[in-house]
């Protein structure tokens, strides 16, 4: 199945999906903040590789079930620096925040590499997490992109929405796998209660 949304990546990966094209540099916006067309549409943040890195991993998934694939996957989250900058100083993100998770194939036994994975020139596609208080009611939403430039919202009623209420450390978003900033959300006590629970629930459960 090809790609045609990223969204909640990790839940529909299951599912199995073949490589999309990513939008070319020259498409979309180069702006960083939030653009969209005149339907509703987000545009793609062309420039986004230029922006904060905050994180890669490798095969994650949010689903106990998940089926096993045939080959391994990075994911790199990059957010707009204006964002990254107000979150060092508040501990939250702040309006118009937009995180691009990127996603990749990885590679094996190639060029002097013969143990682990790096990551390739394949993209699989992207998901854009958008905090948008005027335009959403909850705040924020998710756009998946293939090889368009522009993207509609995925509808409220998907998975993702409900998994970063309920598990996103702070502010709907997954800063607990951020390690640059975790610490410093704790600093300036923005964890969501959410998040503690299920920090304190964990440390209660046998050691695997």
């Amino acid at each position: 199945m090809r790609i045609l949304t990223l969204v909640c990546f990790f839940f529909l990966q299951q599912y199995g999906a073949a490589p999309a094209t990513a939008p070319s540099a020259d498409k979309g916006s180069a702006a960083q903040t939030p653009t969209y067309t005149a339907d509703g549409r987000l545009m793609f943040p062309a420039k986004y590789r230029e922006w904060i890195y905050l994180s890669s991993g490798v095969d994650m998934s949010y689903s106990p079930n998940a089926m096993a694939m045939d080959h391994s996957m990075f994911d790199n989250v990059f957010v707009n620096p204006d964002a990254y900058r107000a979150f060092q100083e508040t501990g939250t993100w702040p309006d118009k925040t937009m995180l691009v998770l990127e996603v990749r194939t990885a590679g094996t036994n190639a060029s002097i590499n013969k143990s682990g994975h790096f990551q390739t020139t394949e993209t699989m596609g992207h998901e854009v997490h958008v905090k948008d208080e005027a335009r959403f009611p909850g705040k924020w939403a998710f756009f998946g992109f293939d090889d368009s430039d522009t993207a509609k919202m995925v509808p409220t009623t998907a998975a993702c929405y409900s998994c970063h209420a309920q598990h996103g450390a702070v502010d709907n978003t997954f800063v607990q796998f951020y390690p640059t900033l975790i610490d410093l959300a704790k600093a300036k006590g923005t964890l969501s209660a959410n998040y503690l629970k299920d920090e304190a629930e964990a440390a209660k459960a046998p050691k695997k």
